[in-house]
């Protein structure tokens, strides 16, 4: 045991002062950035890490203490990360994201996206002609936590008022609380339909039939009241950007069915692996679209009574998510962080 502390002691004197010198500058570098060393100190840096290196593998041979090897680790893992890391900020990960991975994800299952997104507009469809062939159908096809007196039953004036009612002072505060709830009940659903893909994609195509019955029920429910343009209105504000991403998640559990179902057997996993790196992506980019609709739905709707003014927003967003799919990620970003 002696002999194993006085070989630490003479190994640790010998090159003490290298790691001391390597942890000043990655400290250095950890506080603010690479821009606060000198150009000695760059200079420096890969050399020190080398040596760091040369350290652990003799402290490794010779069965140094457990303290210092682990020293010496952590010490090499910090060097190499600021050497060989990601030369980036969050701020610029998150935009590049945004303006490259997601819009460049939705492009590759485009034909799955494509898919989901007539399912929710043929439900749309049937659902209307359901109901101006029985209006009993309604009560068939709405959740009934959606249908808030919004019946069948009610007048036209009852009808009109839920698509202009007017926010008084004790009811704006609870804007943002109905923003968080619409945001995490659409995202739940969105995310099941997703998540559902692994079973064959069967559950997604019956989620994106129900979604769009519903909706098509709901709006043949308005339109039989000569309220059909109002409820447009109402819907359009904030439904350009939720049922976009509700076709974008239903698109990606349909890409994971088609690797389940296409692929060679011995390439399943494979399949499955690359096709849900892709999926998850286009997942994550739906859930920020779902965010971005929560608060269109909870806020501006509520807000913005103006039906003309409520067409124009859904639109804008309408065009915005359009050109970011379709150019998005089509030219190189500069890599500077300015």
């Amino acid at each position: 045991m002696a002999e194993i502390v006085l070989k630490s002691f003479q190994f640790r004197r010998e090159r003490e002062a290298s790691w001391r010198e390597l942890e000043t500058i990655l400290r250095k570098v950890e506080r603010r950035s690479a821009r606060a060393l000198s150009p000695q100190e760059l200079m420096r840096l890969p050399t020190l890490y080398r040596a760091v290196l040369s350290s652990l593998s003799v402290a490794r041979s010779i069965s140094l203490d457990q303290g210092l090897l682990s020293y010496l680790e952590n010490l090499a893992n910090r060097a190499y990360f600021q050497i060989y890391g990601p030369r980036t900020t969050l701020l610029r990960t998150i935009i590049d994201f945004a303006l490259r991975g997601f819009p460049r994800a939705v492009r590759t299952l485009r034909w799955h996206i494509g898919l989901s997104a007539f399912l929710v507009l043929l439900g749309i469809v049937v659902g209307f002609r359901l109901y101006q062939a029985d209006a009993d159908w309604y009560y068939t096809l709405m959740p009934e936590g959606m249908v808030e007196g919004r019946t069948p039953g009610a007048s036209t004036e009852q009808l009109r008022s839920t698509l202009y009612h007017k926010i008084n002072v004790d009811e704006v505060n609870g804007l943002p609380f109905l923003g968080s709830w619409l945001f995490v009940h659409n995202a739940g659903v969105s995310i099941t339909a997703f998540a559902l893909g692994i079973a064959l994609g069967v559950p997604t195509i019956g989620l994106m039939l129900y979604q769009g019955l519903s909706l098509g029920a709901f709006i043949a429910l308005f339109a039989s009241h000569g309220l059909g343009i109002d409820v447009g209105g109402w819907l359009f504000i904030h439904g350009t950007t939720e049922l976009t991403a509700c076709a974008l998640c239903g698109g990606a559990g349909l890409a994971l069915a088609d690797a389940l179902i296409f692929a060679d057997r011995r390439n399943r996993l494979a399949a499955l692996a690359e096709r849900g790196r892709v999926a998850g992506t286009v997942v994550l980019g739906a859930i920020c679209m779902l965010l971005v609709a929560g608060a269109l739905e909870g806020l501006g709707r509520q807000l913005i009574l103006d039906e003309g003014a409520r067409y124009l927003i859904g639109t804008l967003m309408a065009a915005l998510w359009l050109v970011l799919f379709v150019r998005g990620g089509r030219r190189v970003i500069d890599d500077a962080d300015g």
